[in-house]
């Protein structure tokens, strides 16, 4: 019977250290902004004095940095935060996509495919979305598809469910031969942008599975 008070009491003490965190890292993610301003007063100082290429790509690398340090952040507190969507009624799904996709690092041909794929989707695909929310998710999605299409291309295809009101949107892997997940990854800030993506997906309503021939995603449609 006394065990039980030390269990309680190292939960609540989890829970406090677990809220702390939270602030600190949010307070750092403040810090790291304000650098950010700095940083780009100064890029702006050597452009205007025509300093050397090689100063202002080493202020950009700074800025790229800062950059991801803060998005890393970010989504630390998204993570440890409940779930709240903010969703708007009929929300154009391939417009999201197109957003998630556009970023330099992810793999091109997923843009090439996605063109292709809009221009065969004729019909509308709409449904209440927190954009914001679903945009981020698509693009955890499409960063980690374009780390396995380093070494093995990938495939993005989109289509409408038969018989239900679903989209899903699917990267397919295409190894040769392979038992390895590599949507399945270690601990660390990758898999937790994934495990939050995944939250959002079902937060909408929608799924999402994977193995080693791919990820799939499937968000709910309204009826048109």
């Amino acid at each position: 019977m006394r065990a039980m008070p030390a269990k309680n009491g190292h939960s609540a003490d989890f829970e406090r250290l677990g809220r702390a965190s939270v602030i600190i890292v949010h307070d750092i993610k403040n810090q790291l902004n304000g650098l950010k301003l700095y940083a780009t007063f100064l890029r702006k100082r050597l452009d205007r004095d025509d300093r050397p290429q090689d100063e202002r790509e080493t202020v950009a690398k700074l800025m790229a940095g800062l950059d991801r340090a803060a998005n890393d952040l970010t989504a630390i507190v998204r993570y440890a935060q409940p779930q709240d969507l903010k969703c708007q009624k009929r929300v154009d799904l391939l417009r999201l996509i197109s957003k998630a996709l556009d970023e330099p690092t992810i793999d091109p041909s997923f843009k090439e495919d996605f063109t292709a794929i809009a221009a065969a989707h004729p019909e509308s695909m709409h449904g209440d979305f927190d954009s914001s929310a679903l945009t981020t998710a698509f693009k955890a999605f499409a960063e980690r598809a374009s780390a396995v299409s380093n070494t093995h291309p990938s495939r993005l295809s989109l289509d409408r469910v038969d018989d239900s009101h679903e989209a899903r949107i699917e990267w397919r892997v295409n190894f040769p031969v392979s038992t390895h997940d590599p949507f399945t990854l270690p601990d660390g800030i990758a898999s937790m942008r994934l495990a939050l993506a995944a939250r959002t997906i079902e937060a909408h309503g929608g799924r999402v599975e994977h193995d080693a021939t791919g990820l799939r995603v499937w968000v709910p449609l309204i009826e048109e």
